[in-house]
């Protein structure tokens, strides 16, 4: 006589997985919407302090409405400093970069920051290095160099920051993964984008602004804080707070196939082949490394 069993997944498990569904979705959307900002008349500065003014203020207005508390002491401290610096750091690599390369190839090499930060676990937190993981690290790195060897696309200085980008942003999310215990996803969501556009708005009262002249620039800008601001990141953390970062970061991997799929589409870009490797290699590191840490 056989027997089956049954499993069940408590609903906040669904739930979360939803969420960072709708995160990878958001997120891949991002480059489209900047370039297509960009083509308004926009430069990435005021790019950027329309995403995270208005996406820190929408946030906010979340809160006050759901009468949420708001960080208090080191934690308000700690989000902060997160937000002015990695966040403002990362965003501004990642969106020159998209002026300087294809979107598609931006989109793919943002996606070595899984790896990097299960380096940046081993180096400075001293996890093992597993066979896994060494064999995802060989992945990702040999796929980032067909991608920035065969970019085609993209001028080196736009790959450069397209991997610097990665790197900052592995940094945010160790720090924030220790920041997000004492705090839920929304308040800190809201203090970090806050925090980022007080920094671009000085910046762009210092050079002055560029802001769109077209009205598709200001749609794409508007959707930026929207869709790339307030549920990219606020559907991230929230899906994050219930499946824990190896699923939500396995989940993710949707993130750069749907970026890759409207370039194509929307902005008519094409990948060579090795670039097809290069991006498959990145893809599969991951999945290795997020399949392995759920074992």
């Amino acid at each position: 006589m056989c027997s089956v069993r049954v499993y069940y997944v408590p609903m906040q498990k669904i739930l979360g997985f939803t969420l960072v569904v709708i995160s990878a979705v958001a997120y891949g959307a991002m480059p489209i919407l900047a370039r297509f900002a960009y083509a308004g008349g926009a430069d990435p500065l005021t790019v950027l302090f329309l995403r995270f003014a208005l996406a820190g203020l929408i946030m906010l207005a979340i809160m006050a409405f759901g009468r949420m508390p708001f960080p208090r002491g080191r934690t308000l401290l700690n989000l902060i400093l997160l937000g002015i610096t990695c966040y403002v750091g990362q965003a501004i690599c990642y969106f020159t970069a998209l002026t300087l390369a294809d979107a598609s190839l931006v989109a793919l090499l943002l996606y070595l920051y899984p790896v990097i930060v299960t380096v940046f676990s081993v180096i400075f937190f001293k996890e093992r290095m597993t066979w896994v993981k060494g064999s995802a690290l060989t992945l990702a790195l040999i796929g980032a160099a067909l991608i920035a060897g065969f970019g085609g696309g993209g001028k080196p200085l736009g790959i450069v920051l397209g991997i610097a980008a990665p790197l900052i942003y592995s940094i945010s999310i160790l720090a924030g993964a220790k920041i997000l215990k004492s705090t839920p996803a929304v308040p800190a969501s809201a203090v970090i984008m806050s925090s980022a556009g007080v920094v671009f708005a000085g910046i762009v009262a210092v050079r002055g602004p560029q802001f769109p002249v077209t009205p598709s620039g200001w749609l794409a800008s508007v959707g930026l804080a929207v869709v790339a601001g307030v549920v990219a990141i606020g559907a991230f953390w929230m899906g994050l707070e219930r499946v824990g970062p190896s699923n939500a970061a396995l989940v993710s991997t949707l993130e750069p196939v749907v970026a890759v799929a409207l370039a194509a589409l929307l902005l008519g870009e094409r990948l060579t082949p090795l670039n097809w490797v290069g991006g498959g290699l990145i893809l599969g590191a991951v999945i290795l490394l997020t399949r392995g840490e759920l074992r």
